[in-house]
């Protein structure tokens, strides 16, 4: 009887756990989601129509779970980033410089490679080289902030938004410049489309969504597993809640503070590199606009939890898909998603209202996403 006990007894501890974890998100939601329908209430339009469109463009058919899976795709990867930075102490506001890095470089090498070369390149290896570009490109990008801060007390928040607009103007310059699509017949600023053996295949006939999606999952699970069960994982962990204590037990602080950047850019530059390979076969300006920053909301909306970035993602791709089946039922603006999103944001980074309204009594520790200015 004893170690039933205790299996019941881990069992009520992990669904503790996993309640705690999750009731602020969710009732943050829920308050949102009501009172989004006040307000489209108080405009003339009828929030039972309105979420029952949002429902269903995100999810009525094949090609709606489709369609969102693929808004989904990036933002786990982004959020994954911001996320795995919150967990090492670390605020990266730079995704959206790193995964349009990411996204140029990894269509340079789809396109430009074979050509290089002067021979062709079977799909196992031009495939994962594309996407490794951009990967070390967003990678690279983040570990020069990574080592300012770790080497020069440089804060993160200010260097990654400086570096956003040197990634966001370099890559205007590139692909307007010497990697536009040289074709007559093209007029915007584009890349010329990558080789069929740099893209990712879809998964079913008829539907947009790809393997990358599938990546995207297998990535959330690595992180979770970098950060649970490696050494290194526990190094991250110890130097983001108190890097006095880790270098006091031995850890290179300023070691994992640059590799943590690292790791985050890598994850962010693979969002880029993603959409190009297995959606957009080329990069175009303005593809990717908003992305690294909606990964904030999804990284504080998960709670900086792999799974939990997974659902968020999902949640605002949903939002994101199901938003012009909504506007076209109710005629209502498409602007009222992004408020939506806003208040959920609001409600999960302020959780003290949520407590407040729901009387919900606050326990266990609370995180520091970031332990202010050069330090």
């Amino acid at each position: 009887m004893q170690p039933e006990k205790k299996k019941s007894s881990f069992a009520s501890q992990v669904l503790q756990s996993i309640y705690e974890a999750s009731v602020i998100p969710f009732l943050a939601i829920l308050t949102s989601v009501i009172i989004g329908g006040l307000i489209i209430k108080s405009v003339g339009g009828d929030p039972f129509v309105a979420y029952k469109g949002l429902l269903q463009g995100a999810f009525g058919s094949a090609k709606a779970w489709s369609e969102t899976a693929i808004w989904a795709t990036p933002y786990i990867f982004a959020g994954l980033a911001v996320a795995l930075a919150f967990r090492g102490g670390l605020f990266n506001i730079g995704a959206e410089g790193q995964l349009a890095f990411g996204a140029v470089f990894s269509a340079l090498i789809g396109y430009a490679l074979p050509g290089w070369l002067g021979f062709d390149l079977p799909i196992y290896i031009h495939l994962p080289l594309a996407i490794l570009a951009g990967a070390l490109a967003g990678g690279i990008w983040a570990a020069i902030v990574g080592a300012l801060k770790a080497y020069t007390g440089g804060h993160e928040v200010i260097n990654t938004i400086m570096m956003n607009y040197i990634a966001l103007n370099m890559t205007s310059f590139l692909v307007g410049g010497v990697m536009k699509d040289k074709n007559p017949l093209n007029v915007i600023s584009r890349t010329p489309l990558i080789a069929e053996s740099a893209r990712i295949a879809p998964i079913f006939d008829g539907l947009r969504i790809h393997w990358g999606f599938v990546l995207a999952l297998v990535m959330a699970f690595l992180v979770w597993w970098l950060l649970n069960k490696t050494t290194l994982g526990f190094e991250i962990r110890t130097v983001g809640l108190n890097p006095d204590a880790a270098k006091y037990a031995g850890i290179n602080v300023k070691k994992i503070i640059t590799l943590t950047m690292l790791f985050s850019g890598i994850l962010a530059g693979m969002a880029g590199a993603i959409e190009v390979t297995g959606l957009n076969y080329r990069h175009e300006l303005g593809f990717s606009s908003g992305y690294g920053y909606d990964a904030i909301a999804i990284a504080l909306l998960g709670k900086s939890h792999p799974l939990g970035v997974v659902l968020a993602s999902f949640l605002f791709a949903a939002m994101r898909n199901g938003a012009t089946r909504m506007q076209f039922l109710t005629q209502l603006p498409v602007d009222l998603i992004s408020m939506i999103q806003a208040l959920v944001l609001l409600f999960v980074a302020a959780d003290a209202i949520v407590r407040y309204i729901y009387r919900i009594k606050a326990k266990g520790e609370r995180v520091t996403l970031t332990r202010g200015w050069g330090g």
